[in-house]
């Protein structure tokens, strides 16, 4: 039986992957949880907007740098919930050539609507985060939780496209000497600036010119970092392991992305497999103190969860087919939901 401790021996990131609903950021802390066990100094990054990792380490809430938790291990226990925003403010802070360049970005309303709406920026700065603590150097694992593996081409192709934004024809437009006046007045447009100022007390004009005129200090420092942020995930110190659960959207879901991941070259650890059914206990004979009508429930209910086992043993077979047998850890149905330390440790004893 494959254990995570074995999958991450000689790694530096480990990314949890999968789709929505299958358990990945109880399973993400669970497995910073053990490796803290184990003496490593752990920080554990999400970006689930349900905040559950927060409640599953018992902390009211958690904030878009490292904060360690109170929990009984040898190593050190750290979560951090990303914040988009504040990480790619944190970018333009490192990458602005001085402090005027940088408090002209940060303050241009263009800037400030472009940093929430930039294709895949979410993507972008949960890798970007974890570029940044890997450079600083001071945790021995980084688990990643990352977003529904529908979004995986955006994930995994998130640096590129930022870099070819930066790089694209339409802001090197706007860059020239004459982008704005010439292209965009020259158009006959001028008025519509001019009739928005009136109407909104807004000079959309000046907020693209400053906006366009301080980015353009930062485009190779940008590109230069999306190719590094790109590379972090390729690197021999990172694994993917797939979440899944053993029914029949998130198997497409995971053969989706293992497909995106063997095509993007992306280093594949293991399949985590949650909440796998196991078949009712006994030989199927029933108390024969049982009344008539109780007795054909339980049949019934057994039956059911009968069948329900076969269906996902099927599932789990087809899947471990398709992707070439790769190592699997199972995890079977618990009790209840994760919402407590004590539950993650009791998923800890099944990863590891």
């Amino acid at each position: 039986m494959t254990k995570v401790d074995q999958l991450l021996e000689g790694r530096r990131i480990v990314v949890c992957a999968g789709s929505g609903g299958v358990g990945k950021t109880t399973i993400a802390a669970a497995i910073a949880y053990g490796m803290a066990e184990r003496g490593c100094k752990v920080a554990v990054v999400t970006i689930d907007p349900a905040k559950r990792l927060a409640d599953s380490l018992g902390l009211e809430e958690l904030g878009n740098e490292p904060r360690r938790v109170d929990v009984p291990v040898d190593g050190e226990l750290w979560a951090l919930m990303l914040d988009s925003k504040r990480t790619f403010d944190a970018l333009i802070e490192r990458l602005a050539p001085d402090p005027q360049t940088r408090d002209e970005v940060l303050s241009n309303r263009i800037y400030q609507q472009l940093s929430n709406a930039v294709a895949g920026s979410q993507e972008f700065t949960a890798i970007a985060k974890l570029y940044e603590l890997d450079q600083e150097g001071g945790f021995d694992l980084l688990v990643l939780d990352t977003p529904p593996s529908r979004n995986a081409l955006d994930f995994l192709d998130a640096p590129r496209r930022l870099a070819g934004f930066f790089q694209g024809r339409a802001i090197k437009m706007f860059l020239r000497p004459a982008g704005l006046g010439g292209r965009i007045l020259g158009r006959g447009t001028g008025v519509v600036f001019s009739l928005i100022e009136r109407l909104t007390g807004v000079d959309l004009l000046h907020d693209l010119s400053v906006f366009f005129r301080a980015l353009g200090g930062m485009i190779d420092g940008f590109t230069e970092r999306a190719r590094r942020v790109g590379l972090l995930l390729s690197d021999p110190g990172t694994t993917f392991l797939i979440v899944t659960a053993p029914r029949h959207d998130p198997v497409e879901e995971a053969i989706f992305f293992h497909r995106k991941l063997r095509d993007a070259d992306m280093p594949f650890g293991a399949l985590v497999v949650n909440r796998l059914h196991a078949s009712p206990d006994g030989d199927g004979e029933l108390p024969a103190e049982l009344a008539d009508d109780l007795a054909r429930k339980v049949g019934t209910a057994a039956a059911e969860l009968t069948a329900l086992v076969e269906r996902e043993q099927a599932s789990l077979a087809r899947l471990r087919e398709t992707l070439g047998d790769p190592p699997t850890i199972v995890i079977p149905e618990l009790d209840g939901d994760v919402h407590d330390v004590e539950g993650l440790a009791l998923m800890r004893e099944h990863l590891f």
